[in-house]
C-alpha cells in the first residue's frame, strides 16, 4: 500500500487508560489594555470595577455602526437640519440604538452563553464571577427599559399620531 501523507492513529492503538483534558486558561492574557477591556475586545486585561465590567458586557466596540446608521438615515431622509432639536433627536436615537438596545442584546447574549463561556472563555465577566447573576439580570432589564423608553420618547417627540407603543396596546 502507498504511504499516507499524515500519521494515522487507530482507536485500538491509543491507550484507553490515558486521558488528557485540554488546559483551559484561568484568566485572560494580561497583555491587553484596560481600554480594550472597556470596549469588550477579547484578550483584554481583567477589571475589578463593577461599572467597567458592566460597560464591558455592553461591548461598546459594536456601537459605531449603529451611530453611523442613525447619521446616514437622518441625512438620507431629507428632513434633517442642523438645528438644536434635530441634533438632540439624533443623539437620543444614537443612545437608544447604541448603549441601550445594542448593550442589551450584547449583555443578554453573554448571559445565554455563560455555560459555553465557562468552558471556552472562563475569564469573561459572567463565568468568572466578576459580576453576579442578579447584577446581570438587572443590567439586562435596565438597558431594555431605557431603550424602550427612549423609543417612546422619540415617538412622541416626532409627533406620531398613533405611537408604536399605542399600536402595540391596541
Amino acid at each position: 500500500a502507498g504511504r499516507r501523507p499524515f500519521p494515522v492513529v487507530c482507536a485500538a492503538d491509543a491507550d484507553a487508560k490515558e486521558t488528557t483534558k485540554p488546559k483551559v486558561p484561568e484568566k485572560a492574557p494580561a497583555a491587553g489594555s484596560s481600554f480594550n477591556q472597556l470596549l469588550g475586545i477579547k484578550g483584554a486585561k481583567q477589571e475589578d470595577n463593577i461599572w467597567k465590567i458592566r460597560l464591558q458586557l455592553t461591548k461598546p466596540v459594536t456601537w459605531p455602526p449603529l451611530v453611523w446608521g442613525v447619521l446616514c438615515g437622518a441625512a438620507a431622509s431629507g428632513n434633517f437640519h442642523w438645528t438644536a432639536e434635530d441634533v438632540a433627536k439624533s443623539i437620543v436615537c444614537m443612545l437608544m440604538s447604541g448603549p441601550c438596545l445594542t448593550g442589551y442584546t450584547q449583555t443578554i447574549n453573554d448571559w445565554y452563553d455563560r455555560d459555553i463561556d465557562a468552558i471556552n472563555e472562563p475569564y469573561r465577566p459572567i463565568p468568572s464571577g466578576a459580576i453576579s447573576e442578579n447584577e446581570v439580570i438587572t443590567q439586562i432589564w435596565v438597558l431594555l427599559l431605557a431603550g424602550l423608553g427612549l423609543g417612546a420618547l422619540l415617538d412622541v417627540w416626532v409627533s406620531h399620531n398613533k405611537t408604536c407603543f399605542g399600536i402595540l396596546r391596541g
